[in-house]
């Protein structure tokens, strides 16, 4: 049995995520990514307008009349949700850590998929692969993704996004709609990413918190990397410090940005400041608009 604090935070994210995907998302997800194919569905009587080309000539010569194939999109999908658990998403200066709003995305995505009557699956990753939960349906599966989402507690404290990457590559053989959140604070992956983007449906989700992107002027600051625990004594209340803490976030949300652009794949930016579910929205508006333009 889980603690009741656990379940009660359960409860509060299932019913936070189940409301964005009725009242925000609404039919979005469904018409922004496409099945896998077309599947059969039926032979029907010849109506004007239909496409000639659909005509089933055996049936029609039996019948003595016109009859066509009517096929629909095979909706059903995988989606998987890749989710760096390294000891930087333990950060947040603001309404929430980095990995509450990656546990919130996440869960928004799950329901909207098993609504769908898609398959979902979890893969948590630091540097090496954490855990893996097959594709599976229905909301107790769904449960179970948060609850690891959010309760899991890595062995490790680094991060490869090669190695979530190259995992994801090895084990999911057909194309699947795959989500990554990270704080993308790590080198090194880009051909896992290119690879991955070429294979799948790839989304990066970028999560950071203002004060990696910005310091403030507060005299002397000893500041801890999570991962290594190596400390740096920063004096904020020189501007050349602080300009250069910040042309440094601002390089490496560049990288991640060129890298996305040069793979072909969509990337979220999201942040600890809590408007992280409209920027999931935004995303889903700007891809159907890009849908309708093909």
């Amino acid at each position: 049995m889980l603690p009741r604090e656990v379940l009660r935070q359960i409860r509060r994210l299932q019913l936070k995520a189940r409301r964005a995907v009725e009242d925000l998302l609404g039919g979005e997800y469904h018409s922004v990514f496409k099945g896998a194919g077309l599947a059969f569905e039926e032979v029907r009587e010849y109506q004007p307008g239909d496409d000639i080309r659909a005509i089933d000539w055996n049936v029609t010569a039996r019948m003595g009349h016109p009859f066509i194939k009517r096929f629909v999109e095979e909706r059903e999908l995988t989606v998987l949700l890749a989710v760096d658990c390294s000891a930087s998403h333990l950060f947040g200066t603001r309404t929430q850590q980095k990995r509450e709003v990656a546990a919130e995305l996440a869960a928004v995505l799950a329901f909207s998929a098993v609504s769908n009557n898609d398959r979902v699956g979890l893969v948590q990753f630091t540097d090496r692969i954490e855990r893996f939960v097959p594709p599976g349906k229905g909301a107790r599966h769904v449960l179970r993704l948060i609850r690891d989402v959010l309760f899991h507690q890595p062995h490790h404290a680094g991060t490869s996004l090669r190695e979530g990457l190259d995992f994801i590559n090895r084990i999911q053989r057909r194309r699947a709609i795959v989500f990554l959140f990270s704080d993308f604070l790590d080198e090194g992956y880009e051909l896992s990413f290119k690879r991955a983007g070429r294979r799948h449906d790839l989304i990066a989700v970028r999560v950071t918190d203002p004060r990696e992107e910005e310091l403030p002027a507060v005299g002397l600051l000893q500041v801890e990397d999570a991962e290594t625990g190596e400390r740096v004594l920063l004096d904020t209340a020189s501007r050349q410090v602080r300009n250069a803490y910040q042309a440094a976030a601002l390089g490496r949300r560049e990288t991640v940005q060129q890298l996305a652009r040069v793979s072909g794949t969509d990337l979220i930016e999201v942040s600890t400041e809590g408007d992280h579910l409209e920027a999931l929205i935004r995303f889903f508006r700007l891809r159907e608009r890009r849908r309708r333009r093909r």
